[in-house]
């Protein structure tokens, strides 16, 4: 926990970049950001990438190239020390806006505004961005086209707004005695996971519904979860359990929670993804899918406001 300020000005001098250079000139202005050895982790089908090169051929400019004049709307960034190693880490959270004007991994193109949500982790070391993990909500895009392919879901996606109380931007750094408390709240909710049985720490099976009784230790009645398209967000603890953790849990079986890459928190925020967090078997059911025989690995990012030592925004 500590001055964060040289990290963020990295980080956003690397996100202005990649929105604003022209896009032959992307491939070495993300050079110039991020090193020889640049790590981008990234949703299906990108997968991993070992090298600026990489990481803008395969999802840089062909997603600038379809979303054009594409922007990123930030809703949350916050910077702090990982807790599982000697890192900082910067988090951005919000949406890229742009035109669809061209096919994007098979997705048809509707020449109208499309806004993708993504959560965009970026570690800086010794003046440039050494790792970088995107989430993108993919299947939302999908729905905007008009390709939808997944069955209704529980819960209700949309647009999701930034953080109810819109103080989510920290460009400035918070005071630095805020982050070791909120980062114990949501490591207590983690453990309570784990001891409530919805996940296992060890190689067993385990998968009983974390009950309301239990979420309301850390999470505040009138929670929200804002989850990805295909699921939905949902508001106050019933909802939630009803509309997701119900399915969720009795869909997949054989759960097992093997970790985090990153943790941190600032402010009243805290974050983490892993590579992969869960490994699970689905059972049947959960989003349409049949049951399967084989272990999934399944990534995760989770982003937490949090005020009067409760979770509110998940």
């Amino acid at each position: 926990m500590g001055n964060f300020s040289e990290e963020k000005t990295l980080a956003l001098a690397y996100m202005d970049a990649l929105e604003n250079c022209e896009l032959p000139e992307l491939e070495s202005i993300l050079a110039r950001h991020t090193g020889p050895s640049h790590q981008m982790r990234s949703v299906y089908p990108f997968r991993e990438s070992n090298s600026a090169k990489e990481a803008a051929e395969q999802v840089w400019i062909p997603m600038r190239t379809s979303l054009t004049g594409m922007q990123r709307r930030q809703d949350i960034f916050i910077a702090g020390s990982n807790c599982l190693a000697d890192e900082v880490w910067v988090m951005s959270m919000g949406h890229f806006v742009g035109l669809f004007d061209r096919e994007w991994l098979g997705i048809r193109p509707t020449g109208k505004m499309a806004s993708l949500r993504y959560v965009e982790f970026i570690c800086v070391e010794q003046g440039h961005v050494t790792q970088s993990c995107l989430h993108l909500d993919l299947i939302g895009l999908m729905q905007q086209a008009g390709v939808y392919p997944l069955p209704p879901s529980t819960a209700q996606y949309f647009i999701y707004p930034g953080p109810k109380r819109h103080n989510g931007l920290l460009y400035e750094d918070a005071p630095p005695e805020q982050a070791p408390e909120t980062l114990a709240l949501v490591e207590r909710m983690c453990q309570d996971l784990v001891d409530g049985g919805l996940v296992s720490a060890a190689d067993c099976t385990v998968n009983a519904r974390y009950t309301e009784e239990v979420y309301a230790r850390t999470f505040s009645p009138k929670m929200t979860w804002y989850g990805p398209c295909g699921i939905g967000a949902s508001y106050t603890i019933p909802r939630y359990v009803a509309q997701h953790q119900g399915p969720f849990s009795d869909g997949l079986t054989d759960m097992r929670f093997v970790g985090h890459r990153a943790r941190f928190a600032e402010g009243n925020f805290a974050c983490w993804f892993g590579w992969p967090n869960l490994k699970n078997r689905n059972s049947g059911g959960f989003l349409g899918l049949l049951e399967g025989r084989s272990e999934s690995d399944m990534y995760v990012v989770d982003i937490y406001s949090c005020e009067e030592g409760m979770i509110e925004e998940n």
